[in-house]
């Protein structure tokens, strides 16, 4: 697989060239891990935003735990046109669709697990909520893989919104406050595009998906 997703992402910017040029699709994976990690601990802060909880202020709903889950955080939750929705997990994302069933990507395993179910029976507060999927069988791989690349390209639009309404200079401080400092970083003004290219490699070769 010609992975030149990774190629470009390190031509973006100088903080890049740290990334090793990959040529397996494992590769692909683990760019892909960078990209969720660095989303999920930004989706964090944009709830902490000191202005406001930017998830609230673009139309997610909060869900606070219940008194015998008090340990956890809130869950996020956002409907979309067409019957799709996303929840938002510290641990990772769901994305479903009523026509289609929906996806979990974990945060450290970028390996889609699908259920033919559009929406989750219990609310996931923690990980071992969530129900015994298995990667997705040949008759189900094309809705995996069409509610994978929904989801990226729905995370893309979303960092495109970002710096739209609320300028680089915000997600650039996001960044340079990120804990995880030893981490490969996409820089703030990249990351719409990485994930805009994650979702054409992808779409090229399934099989970063099985």
């Amino acid at each position: 697989m010609q992975v030149w997703l990774i190629s470009k992402l390190i031509d973006m910017s100088p903080e890049l060239q740290v990334i090793e040029r990959p040529s397996t699709v494992n590769e692909i994976i683990e760019r892909a891990l960078v990209l969720l990690n660095q989303q999920i601990w930004c989706w964090g802060r944009d709830i902490l935003r000191p202005e406001g909880n930017w998830l609230n202020e673009i139309g997610f709903n909060s869900i606070k735990p219940p008194s015998e889950r008090h340990q956890c955080s809130s869950m996020y939750c956002l409907e979309l046109p067409g019957g799709k929705s996303v929840v938002l997990r510290g641990f990772g994302s769901f994305y479903g669709c009523s026509e289609r069933g929906s996806v979990f990507l974990h945060r450290y395993k970028f390996l889609p697990k699908y259920t033919k179910h559009a929406t989750l029976e219990n609310l996931p507060w923690a990980i071992e909520d969530l129900p015994e999927w298995d990667m997705p069988n040949a008759s189900q791989q094309n809705f995996c893989a069409s509610l994978t690349l929904d989801f990226i390209n729905w995370v893309k639009s979303y960092e495109e919104e970002i710096i739209d309404r609320l300028g680089v200079e915000y997600r650039a401080s996001i960044l340079s406050s990120w804990e995880h400092a030893k981490a490969p970083i996409i820089p703030a003004k990249d990351m719409a595009n990485a994930w805009g290219m994650l979702a054409d490699a992808i779409s090229k070769d399934l099989k970063c998906l099985v």
